[in-house]
């Protein structure tokens, strides 16, 4: 795989400004409401985009990047809640795989996160990405970096009940609201992709606190790593 010419999507503006503040050659257009910043990027081509919040954001976005711009693999970055107990605000988690925590087919006997009727409903990075993201992250933040399974659903999480259940019923590492939408669109088109999250809150009664407070930081920590990631592709 060449990673010739990447997507980076975020879902707000603040993970995204700093990749658009260090773009080259920036050409600016608008699909389906959001805008797509084509440009260079440490000498590479990228397509740079905020999806907007939650799972069909993310996920017309992702195809339209595919299909318009000819992306051939995808980075989603920005924040998240941290579901496993030992990650704290401001760690860093590289997907595994993503899953959709809130498709509950339950009432008819699929397990819960199970797409009924296909073939996955857990959806795996590429390996590439997923290990030189993991380098990149041990390289900046030390120890302070897990690979996990990443939970997207349309529900920002703030209660410490729901957070067990998504640790001990999922496995889920942090939960956010839209990789998994990301994940199952580039793996329905065969396109590589990685999520990396920085986590902003514990995804806890906290979580309204912490999560204005640490955005802005992680999201900078998001781009140092994607970043490098980027400069390691060439």
């Amino acid at each position: 795989m060449a990673y010739s010419k990447i997507g980076v999507i975020g879902a707000m503006k603040e993970e995204i400004e700093l990749f658009h503040n260090h773009m080259d050659q920036v050409n600016e257009s608008v699909k389906a409401g959001v805008v797509f910043y084509e440009g260079q990027f440490h000498g590479r081509p990228i397509v740079l985009c905020k999806s907007g919040v939650g799972k069909v954001n993310a996920a017309v976005t992702t195809q339209i990047l595919i299909d318009t711009y000819g992306v051939d693999s995808i980075v989603f970055t920005g924040v998240a809640g941290a579901v496993d107990p030992d990650l704290n605000v401001g760690d860093i988690v590289v997907s595994t795989e993503c899953l959709q925590h809130d498709m509950d087919v339950t009432a008819l006997g699929f397990p819960r996160g199970t797409i009924p009727y296909e073939e996955t409903s857990l959806f795996a990075a590429d390996d590439h990405l997923r290990k030189l993201a993991v380098e990149v992250s041990g390289e900046l933040f030390g120890g302070r970096v897990k690979e996990g399974r990443v939970l997207s659903g349309d529900q920002f999480i703030a209660s410490r009940e729901t957070v067990a259940q998504l640790y001990t019923e999922l496995g889920g590492a942090c939960t956010e609201m839209e990789g998994a939408a990301v994940a199952q669109v580039c793996t329905m088109n065969g396109v590589p992709f990685v999520v990396i999250r920085s986590m902003s809150d514990k995804a806890d009664g906290s979580a309204h606190v912490n999560f204005a407070e640490f955005t802005v930081q992680a999201s900078e920590n998001s781009y140092r790593i994607v970043d490098q990631l980027l400069k390691r592709l060439q």
